[in-house]
Order: structure tokens, then C-alpha cells, then sequence
């Protein structure tokens, strides 16, 4: 489908912003007097960014009809203090209470993931939200049997000598994976914490910065989530055994036609943590 940009030369102030911000460098003008143009507008990449930043509303472009525009309040922003706190405050809280996660709050959630950035704005990433107890239980039994095999594998008394020294770390894991194992073995969830709701953020397969892309989402959605008093973790566990299988099975379990590069478990929080802790000093280098 063709991109129609266009700008209007009566309400056109020659400000020159869209000229500036455009990263396919379409925009063009001959001249400080002169009219601003387009020209080889094939190659947009449909990021938004001349019709944001325009100030008297002259760039139209088919992408962005004016249902999606919309004036930036900039009083109801954030301040850049209560902006940190929230970042400080932010935590993986594992501590749920079992009720479920009000629908609006899932739905703001999957909202600010949604909102992340993209390599070249490709908005590929896309979502599968969990709420069935069963695909619940299906994700925990999945990522079990994995680390159920890799424990095998490490305790094979032909590949061990051979594994220990190309994969040391994994060893390491070995007496978490074997007391995950016990834990699931008795009933209990030691993967989602019997979480109310699983956000798993996907990609189509081949997209390069798919991995990227979801990560940026997740963190969006987990500021979110904090704000909104919605108690959330990284789900490392099903992304480990998610990467150890070739085959991509929980993808095909899920129906989701692409590739799982994150997850967000969420639930309402039995406790809030009342403090902030300081992370280690900022490694930063100045040139």
C-alpha cells in the first residue's frame, strides 16, 4: 500500500522541524523562502514523527488520518522527580494476593507496552495475555519439563565432563533447577507464583531486533504496572526454556505464530514494598 504525504502550503510555517526529524530524510527545501517538499516517499517508514512535531497541523499523511493525532498535554506529564521515584520504586514482586488483575488495568498495561519503541518502527511486537488457569498451568508444566531434561542432561555421567567445562554457568543453576523440580513435584508453582495473568510479548519470526523490541515493551508495561499498583515480574524462567528449545513448542502450544522474547507475570500484590533501595554505583564512562 502507498504512502500519501503531503503538506499544505498555506498553513505551512517553513520551521523546518519535519526536515529535521524525518530518519528517511524525505523532506527537502530548496531554499529558506522556498516551499518545503517530499520527495522519494517510499521510503517512510511510517514513524509519525513530521506529523507530531509540526506546529501549525501542515503534514498529512495517509498512515496518520486525524482520528490518530492528538494535542500533547504537557501539564499533565509526569515531573522528572516523580518520574525517578517511580523508576526507583520499581521491583519484581512475586507476592500476590490471588485476586484476579481488574481488566482496565491489564488493558492500560498492554497499552504503555504497546507504546514502546521499535527498531525502524516496525511495530512488529504483539501480545498473548494469559488468564485461563489452565494455559496458566500449561506455560509452568512447559518450562518445568524443560529444566527437568537440562538436569538430566547435566547429571549424565557420559556429558557431564564434557558439558562442565563448555557450559560452567549452567552448573551453577543445577541446584536451583533441582529444587524448582521439588517444588513442582508437590503441587506448588515455583515458575509463575501462581500468578492471576501472563503477558508474553512475541515477534514474527526472522524480525532481527524482535528480541529488542519486546524488552523495550516489557519495561514500558512494568512502569506501568507499578503505577498502577499491579504487582509484576520478568518471567526469566520461561525465557530460558523458551531459548533452549529449538523447536519453539510454546508458541505452537499458544497458537502464536512468531517468536516469545518476553513475559510479564502479574497479579494484585499481597504487599507493597515501603522502601527504595540503591542499586550499584553507575559505571559510566565520559568522552
Amino acid at each position: 500500500m502507498s504512502i500519501n504525504i503531503e503538506i499544505d502550503p498555506k498553513t505551512c510555517i517553513k520551521c523546518r522541524r519535519c526536515i529535521r526529524v524525518c530518519p528517511s530524510g524525505i523532506f527537502f527545501q530548496d531554499g529558506a523562502e522556498k516551499e518545503v517538499n517530499v520527495r522519494n516517499g517510499h521510503y517512510c517508514i511510517s514513524c509519525g514523527h513530521c506529523v507530531a512535531v509540526c506546529p501549525s497541523s501542515s503534514v498529512t499523511h495517509s498512515d496518520f488520518p486525524s482520528s490518530k493525532v492528538h494535542k500533547t498535554d504537557i501539564s499533565a506529564l509526569s515531573s522528572p522527580a516523580s518520574l525517578m521515584t517511580l523508576i526507583r520504586a520499581r521491583r519484581s514482586n512475586r507476592g500476590f494476593n490471588g485476586k484476579p488483575v481488574p481488566s482496565d488495568l491489564l488493558d492500560a498495561i498492554l497499552e504503555a507496552a504497546h507504546r514502546a519503541p521499535t527498531a525502524s518502527n516496525r511495530q512488529q511486537v504483539a501480545f498473548t495475555l494469559i488468564t485461563d488457569p489452565a494455559r496458566l498451568r500449561q506455560v509452568v508444566d512447559y518450562t518445568m519439563a524443560s529444566f527437568e531434561s537440562g538436569v538430566r542432561s547435566l547429571k549424565n555421567p557420559i556429558l557431564r565432563p564434557i558439558l562442565k567445562r563448555l557450559m560452567p554457568d549452567n552448573y551453577k543453576m543445577l541446584p536451583r533447577m533441582e529444587r524448582l523440580l521439588k517444588e513442582h513435584a508437590k503441587g506448588n508453582d515455583p515458575i509463575l507464583r501462581d500468578a492471576k495473568a501472563l503477558i508474553l510479548i512475541h515477534t514474527p519470526t526472522g524480525n532481527r531486533f524482535g528480541r529488542d523490541d519486546s524488552n523495550l515493551a516489557y519495561q514500558n508495561g512494568s512502569l506501568m504496572a507499578e503505577s498502577l499498583g499491579v504487582a509484576q515480574f520478568y518471567t526469566g524462567y520461561v525465557c530460558t526454556a523458551i531459548r533452549r528449545d529449538k523447536k519453539n513448542r510454546l508458541a505452537a502450544m499458544l497458537g502464536i505464530d512468531g517468536e516469545i522474547h518476553a513475559g510479564m507475570a502479574l497479579g494484585m500484590p499481597d504487599f507493597t514494598y515501603p522502601n527504595y533501595i540503591d542499586r550499584k554505583d553507575i559505571d559510566v564512562t565520559r568522552l
